[in-house]
């Protein structure tokens, strides 16, 4: 009966490095930022937890006040995600 729980437990185990895969940062580069409608454009590198090839597309900020520590021409890592139907950045770093 112990075998079924400890197979899950280690299938869950292996799960992990790619849920954490899932999450991470991609690299690209501010092109524009749009303050009144919460939006930035981004030049990015693929984002594979939303199955998407390099391009450039704009985002919503999840956080406006993160618009505010970036500028046109900065290079990024950041991470998006789908967030009530929008393609968001939920965080972003120089």
């Amino acid at each position: 009966m112990r075998m079924p729980l400890i197979t899950l437990s280690l299938a869950s185990l292996l799960a992990l490095p790619a849920a954490a895969q899932e999450t991470s940062l991609v690299a690209g580069t501010v092109k524009k930022i749009d303050t009144a409608q919460g939006k930035l454009t981004l030049d990015h590198g693929p984002i594979k937890n939303l199955d998407m090839d390099s391009m450039t597309m704009v985002f919503k900020a999840g956080d406006a006040a993160m618009l505010k520590t970036i500028k046109p021409g900065d290079k990024v890592k950041f991470t998006a995600d789908r967030v009530n139907g929008q393609l968001t950045v939920t965080k972003i770093q120089k």
